[in-house]
């Protein structure tokens, strides 16, 4: 997922400030510019067992939130697009706790990454959860 938003990105106008880490390495995943605006993206690939993917999302929640102590403006949590079948009902769960995080943190973003066709869509983090009715993770609007 890394390698296509750095591959993507630039194609939209972004400035990619940082090389790939390398493994061990902190930081951000990808830190990029645009407009005089700086993005911290983090980055996590889909896990099968739904306790490992849950622990993985709020780890990736607090680093994300924790860019905004290196000057980041936005900082995004990139998800591979499937996530989105599920944001809801976990937005569902934790309730008036999912909008307060929102309200708090609202640099906060959520990026479905489509990685075969190389595309994402851009959510601030109260976008959830949807109506029952909606088909969760394809709204969305792409930010140039």
């Amino acid at each position: 997922m890394d390698s296509v938003l750095r591959e993507v990105l630039p194609e939209q106008g972004y400035k990619v400030k940082n090389p790939p880490r390398k493994k061990g390495e902190t930081g951000a995943d990808i830190i990029a510019e645009k407009d005089g605006v700086t993005v911290a993206i983090e980055c996590i690939g889909f896990q099968d067992v739904p306790p490992l993917r849950s622990k993985q999302f709020f780890e990736i929640f607090f680093r994300a939130v924790s860019r905004l102590k290196d000057g980041a403006q936005r900082c995004v949590m990139a998800l591979p697009a499937r996530f989105g079948r599920g944001l809801s009902m976990r937005a569902r769960h934790y309730g008036e706790a999912w909008k307060r995080i929102g309200e708090a943190f609202p640099e906060l973003e959520i990026w479905l990454v489509d990685v075969r066709k190389k595309d994402y869509k851009v959510h601030k983090w109260n976008d959830w959860p949807e109506p029952p009715s909606s088909k969760a993770g394809c709204a969305g609007v792409r930010i140039p």
